[in-house]
Formats: structure tokens, sequence, C-alpha cells
């Protein structure tokens, strides 16, 4: 209570009270009155609070989903406060305006291949709208870790970026385990609530996020989150709530069934424990892995079927899932014949097909399996057989960035994007005798690997948190010149 107490008295958490009760309120508003309110509030929310608009970003893109399945005027607050942070330190650094231009190798190759494949796609005849679509996608979340990277951080802004990931993962989590429990019945918007659903996605947690990926990827960084800050506050305090959280979050992060979530953490995990040698780490996390299976995993299952039992909630004949039947789905026949048929085999043999093509040059942005597709279609669906019914009417991610940027730039697009991968590893590797920068290349690594079956550089969500702490690894070892800006 007292530390409760202590925060309402903070500065900041007024703040962030006042941002939150503009978004309950303008949830009950028409969308269009919705619209103005958020938009004006959190316009000016940025302008003169832009680091701690920053965080707030952090949860408004967590639940953005949910908020803009409620109401549509809700959906500008996350490009409003990326572009007005992004502009408050064009202003800071207007006196030495050269600085503002300076950039690494990796940034000059995400540039050009920005470029070419923006030229790719009008030349073979993509939509302009579709092309500035796609890098718009690019480009919204790399501007975060220019803004952050080249501010002057106030001391403990990273440790409050994990108290909010802490925090938001706890309502998520929490919203979570009442909508398993209920099979989808609770405290979800109709559209999601009737959605028509596999017996094996039934079974999965989608959550404030919307999809049980975006959940699971939430739940990963409210994992690092609470294991930053028991490294920082290793005395008594607040112990006990970041272990429960801890045990907590592990445990629905598992119910989620994310698969890819699961590889990627495990790579994460390994990849930094076996480079910083930090056993104590790896024990801990086993340890607080089994706590989640007893007190959250199994207690929720045998919830769902007490409640099921008692004809409260429809929960599948196949029951409320397991990780073993997860797993098993994998490798399972008809699984793989799905795949194959229209699945993730069939984008890769599609995007070898568009490739073999396109080989120099790629058929463009907005041709192959990214995010403008969703919105535009493709001009060369109809020729290489991709039917855009395959999702209930919806085109398709090609959950795999690779064959994307195979499909849409060929060979030199794929020289590029090797060259801003490998660029950003680099500097990493460079700082690699320090704990932030043995995390980075595990980082690396875990979103490379991720990169197999996610588009993992078009997900707003993860790569929100991936270019902040990127920039505030950078900001931290000074790799470019800093600006102090002041919340006003």
């Amino acid at each position: 209570m007292t530390t409760i107490k202590e925060n309402l008295k903070d500065k900041e958490t007024m703040y962030f009270i006042a941002a939150l009760a503009v978004i309950g309120v303008a949830l009950m508003l028409p969308s269009s009155i919705a619209l103005v309110l958020s938009s004006l509030f959190f316009a000016l929310f940025a302008f003169f609070r832009p680091q701690q608009s920053l965080l707030f970003l952090v949860v408004y893109v967590s639940i953005r989903p949910f908020l803009v399945e409620v109401n549509p005027g809700l959906k500008l607050i996350g490009d409003l406060i990326t572009f007005i942070a992004f502009a408050k330190v064009l202003i800071a650094g207007r006196k030495n305006w050269k600085s503002l231009f300076s950039f690494k190798w990796f940034e000059w190759a995400f540039f050009a291949f920005l470029l070419f494949g923006a030229i790719s796609g009008l030349v073979q005849g993509v939509l302009p709208s579709a092309v500035i679509f796609q890098l718009r996608t690019f480009i919204i979340m790399y501007l975060l870790y220019y803004t952050v990277s080249r501010m002057l951080l106030p001391e403990g802004w990273f440790q409050r970026l994990a108290w909010v990931t802490v925090w938001t993962s706890l309502i998520v989590s929490v919203h979570g385990i009442i909508e398993k429990l209920s099979m989808r019945q609770f405290l979800l918007p109709d559209v999601w609530k009737y959605k028509t659903l596999s017996a094996t996605n039934l079974v999965r947690i989608y959550g404030l996020p919307g999809n049980p990926n975006s959940l699971a990827l939430l739940l990963l960084f409210g994992i690092i989150a609470v294991l930053f800050l028991q490294s920082i506050y290793k005395t008594e305090k607040y112990k006990w709530f970041l272990t429960i959280n801890l045990v907590l979050f592990l445990g629905v992060f598992i119910l989620t069934y994310s698969r890819g979530t699961w590889i990627s953490a495990f790579i994460l995990g390994v990849i930094f424990i076996i480079m910083s040698k930090n056993w104590h780490l790896m024990k801990r996390l086993v340890i607080a892995g089994v706590a989640s299976i007893i007190l959250v995993y199994i207690p929720v299952n045998l919830g769902v079927q007490y409640f099921k039992e008692l004809g409260l909630v429809a929960a599948p004949d196949t029951g409320p899932g397991s990780i073993g039947e997860r797993f098993g789905e994998t490798f399972d026949q008809k699984n793989l014949a799905l795949m194959t048929e229209s699945g993730r085999f069939f984008y890769i043999n599609k995007g070898f097909e568009v490739f073999k093509d396109y080989p120099v040059a790629g058929a463009g942005f907005g041709s192959f399996g990214g995010s403008a597709t969703l919105s535009y279609g493709s001009p060369i669906y109809k020729y290489y057989g991709i039917r855009s019914d395959i999702y209930g009417g919806k085109y398709f991610y090609s959950d795999n960035q690779y064959i994307q940027v195979i499909a849409e730039t060929g060979v030199a697009g794929v020289a590029l994007f090797s060259a801003f991968l490998l660029g950003m590893f680099a500097l990493f590797w460079k700082e690699r005798k320090t704990v932030f920068g043995k995390f980075m290349i595990a980082f690396w690594f875990a979103t490379g690997f991720s990169g197999f079956y996610y588009n993992i550089w078009e997900l707003k969500f993860y790569t929100m948190f991936y270019f902040i702490i990127f920039g505030v690894f950078a900001s931290y070892t000074s790799q470019y010149v800093k600006f102090k800006i002041k919340d006003l």
C-alpha cells in the first residue's frame, strides 16, 4: 500500500493515469468524437511529455487491437506519439543539424533496401498507395529507434520502461486467464466473442492483443522486464511481486501455445545465458517454469474442464489443449498437407516461383505476402494462382520474412537486407563484453530466427519493443550525438 501511495504522488504516474482515463472515456464516445478527443490529447501529451509518451506507447500498442475494435476512433494515437516525439528530436537538434543526418551503415542499408523495394514495386505495376503503405510499415517503428537513440535519456527511463511493460503484461495476463476460463465469452468485443475458430485455435488465449502469437510476444518482453527488474532490486523490495508476476507470465505464455515464440524465447535465453555464464538465471527460470505449470497452466486447464462440466462454457471436444498436442500438430500429416496446399510451405514455393521470374529486382514492395498485400492485394496473385480466400476472404502474410524479401526484392534486395541485419549485429558485437551487448546479440539471433515463421520486421508490436530497446542500447553506448529533451 505504501508503494502505491508513493506512486500516486508521483507526477509521472498521474500523467499516465490521465492518459488511461482519456482512453477509457473515448471508448464510450462516438468514433468521430473519440478520434478528435484522443488525437488532440495525445498530440499535446507527446509534445509536452515526449519521453513519457514513448513509455505510454507500450501500453497502447499492446492492446491497440482491442481498443480499435471497440472504438475505431482510437487508431491514430500510436502514430501521433511516434511522429511528434521524432519531431521533438529534430527541433532539439536544429542547431546541430548535421548530426541529425549521421547514420550507421545498417541504417544506410535499410534506407537503400526501402528505396530499392519501392522503385521495383512501382516499375512492376504495384499501386503507389500499396508501395507507400509498405514503406510506412517498415519506417514507422524505425523512427522510434532514431528518436530514442538520439535522446539524452533521463536517469531511470529504461527502468520505467520495464515497469510499464510488467504492469501491461499483468493486466493482459489476468484478462487472458478470464478469456480462457470463459472460452472467449467474457470481456471481449462481440466480433471477437462470436468469431469462428478451429478447435486448435479455440484453446489458445488471444487476449487484448487479439492474437495468441502477439500475446506470447508481449509476455516474452514482460518476462524479460521482470528479470531485468529483479537484477536491480536484489533486496526484499518488490521481491514477491516480481516473482509472482514471473510465474504468472510464464504460465500464460505457455497457454498461448505459440510454438514460434517458444522457440524464439528458447534461443534468446540459451544464447544470453551461455554468453553471460549466468547459470543462476537458468536455475531461476527453470524453477519459475515448473511453478507456472503447477500454479497456472494446470489449474486454468482444470478450470476450463470444470466449467464445461457445469455447462457454463462451450469447450471443444478435444479438451482445453496441451503442450504435447501443440507440438504434435507440427508434424501431423494432415497439418503438413494443409501447409503444403495453402500454408507456409505453399507460400515458400510460390515465393521461389516469383523469384525465378524476377531474380534480380524481385516483383517489388506490395506484391507478395506483406502488410500492403493485406489491404491492397497484389497484381501478381492471379498469375501465380494464389487465392485471396485462404483466410476467409483476406489476403495473407507470407509468415516468413525472408521469402517475402526474396520474392519482392530479388538478389539485390536480399543483399541490402542482409547488410541491414549484419550492420546491427556488428554494433552489438563491439559491446559483447557488456551485459547489454550480450543481451542484444541474443536478441538479434532470436529476432532473426523469428523471421522464418513471422513477418517479424512488419509486426509493429514486436518492432516497437525491438527498436526502443535498440535505441536505449545506442543511447547508452553513445552511438550518436544526443540531445536533451525535457518533459515540460
